[in-house]
């Protein structure tokens, strides 16, 4: 056979082969740019309320979606991905420190982390965010903080009851009146007829 006849017979049979690698190769890369959009919606969206555990599970998950990708065997990350992983490991490093005795300078920075990695992820996932927008521009309404307190509140004094540490306050008030028995036969015929 000739060399043309077996470049024919080569292309018809790698043709569909390349055609599902290349599929695959789009597919993945998809659902990494979803998973990174995800990460990014939910920290912005809950960037009011840190400690909602859908905030918590779009943190946890950033190691796993900017990890970067395997080519030919070789761990490759681009520049954007690596300056999340860089930030998202200096916020996690201020989390994980204990906030005593200055919780203020302690909060303060662990604000300015938080917004250098989503400053971070917005240019990764191709948003053009400033920080100041990124930092004032979030809405929490005072009823959601107070609802927040209350409930953190409530929860601690029922533990405290719960764990026997807190007795639980009981007071009477008011004792209903003892219903009045119906005389009995005896004290039917005792008492003076009218």
């Amino acid at each position: 056979m000739e060399l043309n006849v077996w470049l024919i017979v080569m292309a018809t049979i790698a043709g569909p082969i390349l055609a599902v690698q290349a599929q695959k190769m789009v597919e993945r890369f998809r659902e990494r740019r979803v998973r990174k959009l995800w990460i990014f919606h939910t920290m912005m969206a809950t960037r009011g309320n840190r400690t909602a555990t859908e905030h918590v599970q779009a943190l946890n998950m950033i190691d796993l979606a900017f990890y970067g990708s395997k080519i030919f065997g070789i761990q490759q990350r681009t520049k954007n991905e690596q300056a999340v992983l860089d930030a998202w490991n200096d916020y996690r490093v201020q989390l994980n420190t204990a906030a005593a005795p200055n919780l203020g300078v302690w909060s303060g920075k662990c604000d300015e982390l938080f917004i250098n990695l989503l400053h971070a992820v917005s240019l990764d996932v191709g948003f053009s965010f400033d920080r100041v927008q990124l930092k004032t521009g979030s809405y929490t309404p005072i009823a959601h903080g107070d609802f927040l307190s209350e409930q953190t509140a409530t929860r601690k004094l029922w533990l405290e009851v719960l764990q026997g540490t807190r007795p639980l306050k009981m007071e009477i008030t008011n004792l209903p009146a003892a219903p009045a028995k119906p005389p009995t036969e005896v004290e039917k015929h005792q008492l003076p007829q009218a």
